[in-house]
């Protein structure tokens, strides 16, 4: 039932949105029963101005993501830190530009990581790769039959808001325990201030940088190549990424802070220390406890 939770939470949504008259079938009657993405085809070409733009959206698509990959390793209870860490990072960059060189030869835009999967598995404890087979197939199925994709693009915008809404806060929640394994010394603080800073101010002023660059000239790769920058200084999470990076880049860590940092690794060290003892510990006391039953067990069978 847990694993069901998401989905009879949008048909339960569902009945109560056609029950009030918010649900419409409009977009399923005029779906065609069965499309493909070939029904037009068009010819190939390069055009130069929108090169350098679309480059900034796929670093954008980068940034969400490592964050995503990075929230879906902490609800699925994986290192979120080491070389395994790393390596599930990179195949994830790598097939999430895979799949956006894909869409461009398919005439969309390139596709981005869903963080809503993140709320998914935090709220149904599910984190088989075989689900995300399963969605892979729903998902062909649905771009072939466009009744199925209908059916679901049809979901009230409440319904459809509410359920991301509590998917969404899930994904921060993951950030934030994230963030809390990191050791709050100054130096981090400061970068995770600013980075904030910045983020979160893109975000409540997202045409804060248009006027950054005004050029109006003939030169199209010029004026795609201040698109490309405005568009990434206005997106609110790539620009608190970035600056996060570079500032962690940049910034040395302090005598005070590796100090506070060699302590910590001591405390856990000491930590795993006792751990180790205490298995070792009882691993002792049970061949003890063994050893005396079967003495026990010699001398009642020489007094019988």
């Amino acid at each position: 039932m847990k694993s069901c939770a998401v989905v009879l939470g949008l048909l339960v949504g569902c009945i109560i949105a056609g029950a009030t008259g918010y649900f419409s079938d409009s977009g399923i009657r005029t779906a065609p029963a069965v499309s493909f993405i070939w029904v037009k085809t068009f010819p190939l070409s390069v055009y130069g101005p929108i090169v350098l733009p679309l480059l900034a959206v796929y670093i954008v698509l980068m940034m969400e993501a490592i964050g995503d990959i990075t929230a879906t390793c902490d609800v699925s209870r994986l290192e979120v830190e080491g070389e395994l860490f790393d390596s599930r990072i990179q195949g994830g960059v790598l097939a999430d530009g895979f799949n956006g060189l894909l869409s461009g030869l398919l005439t969309i835009t390139p596709l981005s990581t869903f963080a809503q999967n993140n709320g998914v598995i935090a709220l149904t404890r599910c984190a088989n790769r075989k689900a995300g087979y399963a969605a892979c197939f729903f998902l062909l199925i649905m771009g072939i039959f466009s009744k199925f994709a209908a059916a679901l693009v049809a979901i009230p915008a409440a319904v459809l808001g509410g359920m991301t809404t509590f998917l969404f806060a899930a994904v921060a929640v993951s950030g934030v325990r994230i963030i809390s394994t990191v050791s709050f010394t100054r130096r981090n603080r400061f970068i995770l201030t600013a980075a904030l800073a910045l983020g979160f101010g893109a975000t409540l002023v997202p045409n804060w940088f248009q006027y950054v660059f005004t050029y109006e000239g003939d030169n199209h790769s010029k004026k795609g190549f201040f698109n490309a920058i405005t568009l990434v200084c206005e997106t609110g999470f790539a620009l608190t990424g970035f600056s996060a990076m570079f500032l962690n880049l940049v910034l040395q860590e302090e005598v005070e802070d590796q100090i506070v940092d060699e302590i910590q690794e001591g405390v856990e060290a000491a930590k795993t220390a006792d751990r180790n003892d205490d298995e070792m510990d009882r691993e002792e006391w049970a061949r003890i406890e063994k050893g005396r039953g079967a003495d026990l067990e010699k001398a009642v069978g020489k007094e019988v």
